[in-house]
């Protein structure tokens, strides 16, 4: 099997997860609701969202690279 297989999304219902988190996810939930004002469910959508496009990116070779306001690059690691 491919590194690629099964990264592709598929198109389905909604549905309703129990995971538990810890506690740096809880803390970083709590600091994006209140930076954003959206909700714990909303955060943790878009944050399961970025996390399958940056992975399905990295598994086509690309890098995630940050540029400061100074034009400064820094390549982000994601273990």
């Amino acid at each position: 099997m491919s590194r690629n297989a099964g990264l592709h999304a598929v198109q389905t219902e909604n549905e309703r997860f129990t995971v538990t988190l810890i506690v740096a996810a809880v803390q970083a939930v709590t600091m994006l609701m209140k930076m954003t004002g959206l909700s714990k469910t909303d955060v943790i959508n878009r944050a399961v969202q970025i996390y399958a496009f940056l992975a399905q990116q990295m598994a086509d070779g690309k890098e995630v690279v940050l540029r400061d306001k100074d034009g400064n690059l820094e390549r982000v690691h994601i273990i």
